[in-house]
């Protein structure tokens, strides 16, 4: 007993935090969009961040209920509704069997995340909840939710420590151009300074082509030594590619595992949630950080983390 898929909605699957260990055999990743509001999802409900979650894309599905269990909702504002009524956001809220919940449309951002106490009886495969769309392994069946889908709970919980207290601020996604951290590499040898001057001081716009494998921006043309093809060689989340044409493209969730064009740059891992909640047409400003400094707010990160978690069992 868990959910029941009444209407799956435009691209509604589960994820973790990745599968990870197998990319030398041509394995994806895969994984949630948005690490922190994953993460900020499970801990609300008591799971470990790594516990599978439902990751909503821009037009939410429909679900009912067939047990009760304990649920939060973050991410970006996609009119999440419980029986018709608004459903709070980062906030831990106990559904009743019977009850449905849905989403009414696009409002901030581009991605929701519904974490359940206890987790989502499906099996890991190779490790990971995640669903793997182009391997059609992991989540439910390998692909993405559809109408009269039946997904268990793993241990569904009615009540949990400090509940009146498992409620966070809201986020703000409205906005519509946003900073990028990155560190430079590996192949930034590959651009003259010039270029990555042009890299750092213009704008670039996020185009349509922008789904669970790549972002593509346009903007100045970003030029090569000599080109832009490489040895084909490792790919990781956040790296910004740019082939022959001269425009970024930075590689998200589902990237492959290798490829041939030279990579100017990575995004920092705690902004990759921002670039994973932008759309078409948002406005994008890459900046240098150094590896330090990317260290740095990423521990950050988890320590947050760690101290909400304590805060939220502590007796």
């Amino acid at each position: 007993m868990g959910i029941k898929i009444k209407t799956g909605g435009f691209l509604t699957t589960i994820q973790d935090m990745g599968r990870f260990g197998y990319q030398e055999t041509g394995m994806s990743v895969s994984g949630v969009m948005d690490t922190r509001s994953a993460s900020l999802a499970n801990i609300l409900v008591g799971n470990d961040e790594n516990e599978g979650v439902i990751e909503v894309t821009l037009m939410g599905p429909t679900m009912e209920f067939t047990a009760d269990n304990i649920i939060a909702v973050t991410g970006g504002d996609l009119g999440a509704k419980l029986d018709g009524n608004p459903l709070p956001r980062y906030e831990a809220v106990l559904v009743k069997a019977g009850q449905t919940l849905s989403f009414t449309g696009l409002k901030s951002g581009a991605r929701a995340f519904i974490a359940f106490a206890g987790g989502l009886a499906v099996p890991a495969v190779m490790g990971s909840k995640s669903t793997n769309l182009k391997s059609k392994i992991g989540g439910f069946e390998g692909r993405k939710l559809e109408k009269d889908d039946a997904i268990g709970f793993a241990a569904p919980k009615t009540s949990l420590t400090n509940m009146d207290k498992r409620k966070l601020s809201i986020p703000d996604f409205s906005a519509k151009e946003h900073d990028l951290r990155v560190v430079l590499g590996p192949q930034d040898d590959c651009f003259p300074q010039s270029s990555i001057d042009t890299f750092f001081n213009n704008v670039y716009t996020i185009g349509n082509e922008y789904d669970r494998m790549g972002c593509r921006m346009q903007g100045p043309v970003i030029k090569h030594k000599v080109g832009g093809d490489i040895i084909t060689d490792g790919i990781s989340f956040g790296a910004v590619q740019v082939p022959s044409h001269g425009n970024p493209i930075v590689m998200m969730a589902d990237h492959q595992t290798t490829g041939g064009y030279t990579k100017i740059a990575n995004v920092i891992s705690v902004d990759l949630p921002v670039l994973a909640q932008c759309m078409p047409g948002h406005k994008i400003h890459f900046r240098w950080v150094s590896i330090e400094e990317a260290q740095f707010w990423y521990c950050k990160e988890k320590n947050e983390f760690k101290e909400l978690k304590e805060a939220l069992s502590a007796e």
